[in-house]
């Protein structure tokens, strides 16, 4: 799954990274090295603009609050469980169908974070006498660098008890769809610990390469089919994985030093 991420780069880089035309340098997020579902993500995304030929949908930067809502839904309350997508079943699922066959993105991260229960944990869990087992966070990243271009849904929900022009009329939300982890080896492993991603959790993001952006972005493509195509894992060892403090796991905690990679877990031995 992906229930936590960090996303830093300058909306700028961003821009000229996913060669976007439109984006309204009045929205603006701060960099977030903690993001959590409900927050605002960035999010790249091709559709017709107004001052734009309506026939051709034009790249953007938007900022979409993280947690799907349906268009038809009755209410926003469950945007906070709708965060994931899983990749096998996002073209058939009642919530999800409808955007992917039009309303995809990427949600650029530096990358995410997943958390490992100890050994000794799990054992103290088995036996009862822990109901809350500590858990040491991993952060999950290219190992090149390079961001981690997360796929993506969105949608629009209108709140009907608000007047048309009230700015908060429109709701503009997102999920991540999420894939088998790799269980294969990682690009760069820690020196003690996983020596995969599956080892860490059995889902992950589904992180899409360059080549993909264009095909997997242009709304022009609705075939289920051919969508789902993109959806194939990205080539094995792209990643790299190590430990990082557990402050992460607190959502007010939020900077820098939560990506700085320890010499070892703090929660015990892992593996």
């Amino acid at each position: 799954m992906c229930g936590r991420y960090a996303s830093s780069r300058r909306p700028e880089d961003l821009v000229s990274l996913f060669g976007v035309e439109k984006w309204d340098p009045a929205e603006t997020l701060a960099p977030d090295w903690n993001v959590a579902p409900t927050k605002e993500v960035w999010a790249v995304l091709e559709r017709p603009v107004k001052d734009a030929d309506p026939s051709r949908p034009v790249r953007q930067l938007r900022a979409l609050k993280w947690g799907l809502v349906p268009s038809w839904a009755k209410s926003p309350e469950g945007a906070a469980r709708m965060i994931n997508a899983r990749a096998e079943t996002v073209h058939e699922k009642p919530s999800f169908k409808r955007a992917f066959r039009s309303r995809r993105c990427v949600l650029p991260a530096d990358g995410y974070y997943e958390w490992v229960t100890g050994a000794a944990e799990r054992d103290l869990e088995v036996e009862g006498k822990k109901k809350r087992p500590r858990k040491q966070p991993y952060f999950v990243t290219p190992a090149d660098g390079s961001v981690f271009a997360m796929a993506g849904l969105y949608e629009f929900w209108r709140d009907g008890t608000l007047p048309p022009e009230h700015p908060s009329a429109w709701w503009a939300t997102c999920s991540v769809i999420t894939t088998e982890a790799e269980t294969g080896p990682l690009g760069v492993a820690p020196a003690e610990g996983p020596r995969s991603l599956a080892d860490i959790h059995p889902r992950m993001p589904l992180m899409l390469t360059e080549d993909r952006w264009d095909a997997w972005l242009d709304p022009a493509r609705t075939d289920p089919e051919e969508l789902r195509g993109l959806l194939a894992p990205p080539p094995g060892g792209l990643m790299r994985a190590y430990p990082v403090v557990t402050a992460v796991s607190n959502v007010r905690n939020n900077g820098p030093e939560l990506l700085t990679e320890l010499d070892g877990p703090e929660v015990g031995t892992l593996f």
